[in-house]
This record gives C-alpha cells, sequence and structure tokens, in this order.
C-alpha cells in the first residue's frame, strides 16, 4: 500500500493522513497504540486519567505497545472542580510526548510552554474565527469539528462541507477534518475540500481494539445518522450525545428551562463511563456522531485504515479518471 502523503504525514511523521481523535474514556493505551501501529495517529486522553502520575504511566503503557509516534489530547474545559493542568501538561513533557491535541478554551498559556519543549501542537477548534486565532498562536495544525461530530460541535452549526474549506483558504498550516468521517470517500472528500487529513472519533470507538463494551459497538452499528441529539444548549455549550433515554430527558429539562443544576446529576461523567464499562447505552450520556449512519462493522484499526486508504486511492484512480475521462 502505497499511502497518500500530506502536509499532515510530512510535519507528524505518520504513515497514513488519518487521525484518532481525543475520545475521553476510550482513548487508552490498547486503542491509541493499534491506531499507531496501523499507520495513522493515535491521541491518548489526557484527563481521563484521574491524576498527572496516572497519565504517566499510561503513556509508558502506550509505549510497550508502540515504538511509533502517538500524541496526547488536553482538553480546556469549565468542570464543577478544578483541574490541576500544569500537572498534567508537565506529565506530558516530562514524558518525552512529542505532539500534543489541545481543544477547548484558549490553550495559550499550554501551547506556549508546549511549544517551548519542541512538542508539536494541534488545536481543535469548531470555527473559522478560533481556527485563525490558534494559528496566531503558532500551533502546528488545526484540527476543525464540523457540526456533525460527537462531543461539542459549537454553536455556530456549520457542516463540515462549508467549514473544511473555509477555514483552509484563510491557513498555511496543516488542516485536519474532523466529523462526519469513517470511508474512504470521506477522506477523499476532506482532501478535495482543503483539509491535509481526517480525524475520526466514533468510527474508532467501534473497532476491535476500542477499550468499550461490546454492546455499546453493537448499538452504534444498528443506530443510523439520526441517532444523535444535541444537549446543553440551553448552556452554550453545545454537545452532540447518542439518543438514549438520558439525553431525552435532559432536552425535555432544557426545553423547561431547567437550570444546569437539575440535571447536573443525569450527565456526570462517571455515568457516561459506565456505559463503556458495563454496556448498558442508557447508563448515561456519551459521544457519538452523526456518522453512526456510515458504519456497520466492528474491524481492527488496522483494517480500518488500511480499507480507508485503498478506498480512497481506488476513488482516484477509477472514479474520478472516470469523471475526467468522460
Amino acid at each position: 500500500m502505497s499511502g497518500l502523503q500530506t502536509r499532515f504525514t510530512e510535519v507528524f511523521g505518520i504513515k497514513h493522513p488519518v487521525m484518532q481523535g481525543g475520545m475521553q474514556w476510550a482513548g487508552r493505551a490498547e486503542l491509541v497504540a493499534a491506531v499507531a501501529n496501523a499507520g495513522g495517529l493515535g491521541t491518548l486522553s489526557a484527563l481521563t486519567q484521574p491524576s498527572a502520575q496516572a497519565l504517566a504511566d499510561e503513556i509508558r503503557r502506550c509505549r510497550e505497545l508502540t515504538d511509533l509516534p502517538f500524541a496526547v489530547n488536553l482538553t480546556i474545559l469549565p468542570t464543577l472542580k478544578p483541574v490541576p493542568y500544569d500537572e498534567y501538561r508537565a506529565a506530558i513533557v516530562e514524558s518525552g510526548i512529542g505532539i500534543v491535541e489541545t481543544a477547548g478554551s484558549n490553550p495559550q498559556l499550554h501551547i506556549a510552554e508546549f511549544k517551548r519543549h519542541g512538542i508539536k501542537v494541534i488545536h481543535k477548534c469548531t470555527s473559522v474565527r478560533h481556527a485563525l486565532k490558534a494559528a496566531a498562536l503558532g500551533v502546528d495544525a488545526v484540527s476543525i469539528d464540523g457540526f456533525e461530530c460527537a462531543g461539542h460541535p459549537g454553536e455556530d452549526d456549520v457542516p463540515g462541507l462549508v467549514l473544511i474549506p473555509a477555514v483552509a483558504r484563510q491557513l498555511n498550516i496543516p488542516l485536519i477534518a474532523s466529523g462526519g468521517f469513517a470511508d474512504g470517500g470521506g477522506l477523499i472528500a476532506a482532501l478535495a475540500l482543503g483539509a491535509d487529513a481526517i480525524s475520526m472519533g466514533t468510527r474508532f470507538l467501534c473497532t476491535v481494539e476500542s477499550p468499550v463494551h461490546e454492546q455499546v459497538k453493537r448499538t452504534i452499528v444498528q443506530n443510523d445518522e439520526r441517532g444523535t441529539d444535541l444537549i446543553f444548549r440551553s448552556l452554550n455549550n453545545t454537545a452532540r450525545v447518542a439518543r438514549n433515554a438520558i439525553s431525552q430527558q435532559v432536552r425535555e429539562l432544557e426545553a423547561r428551562g431547567a437550570k444546569f443544576e437539575e440535571f447536573a446529576h443525569l450527565v456526570a461523567g462517571q455515568r457516561g463511563r459506565l456505559v463503556y464499562e458495563k454496556g448498558d447505552p442508557d447508563l448515561g450520556v456519551w459521544s457519538a456522531g452523526l456518522v453512526q449512519g456510515l458504519i456497520d462493522d466492528v474491524p481492527t484499526c488496522r483494517a480500518l485504515i488500511e480499507r480507508i486508504v485503498e478506498q480512497a486511492e481506488t476513488i482516484i484512480r477509477r472514479r474520478l479518471s472516470d469523471v475526467l475521462i468522460q
């Protein structure tokens, strides 16, 4: 397999232009190493770990499973309990990580410190203006989340078909497209729109190495593109999650004008973690994107990435050449 070479593969030293983004409880060593070994960029989720020391231990565990590059995601978001971000950042630096993905609130202080240690930084954002701000702060690449994505799609509701080229035309650094990607057709579309790689979360959640209960994977396969809900819209902190009994209850409470304190117990992170561990999709809220409608199997990470690249190369050789000939 020859692979597709882009600015992303060149800048980050990754074989294929495919990234596994930060995935909260699922972004652990076994999945990250599997993605790395398959030629993609795997990403450990820092805040999944209960402490900075636990993160350092997880980085070591990942290195026991792969000798290829992988990243760490550090998401900066408002929380009820203060997070010792400086300690997590220090653990990343001291562990010798070469690539970091930041996300959430303004990452300026973290970016400056990472860059001081020669670490390449990817910043995930959901709008053109935030992408330009990240570029001005000196990041090495921007990951742009379209409205289709799982997790936090922002408040502008702009889908990738418009958002990706809108960002690409104003950036001169690598762009990673995120939200709605699962196959080679999506990769080719992203490249055509000006991106240099794709980032996938929900698709990697539904792989053999994904450390979540098999029933969660079966649920993703069974769901279609309508199987998500947008919650926290009333808080201006929109999150796209898998539609279930809890997400529907939260939407009803928000529609009635309920305050966050009235449904905080329903959306607690530990309840979402139990979904992944116990396999009951209704135990809490858990992230999933519209791309569920494109997922119909549970492959290994290697089989998935190789299939995506092969599909993309086939499209270039056959479908696009046929169009040009006609």
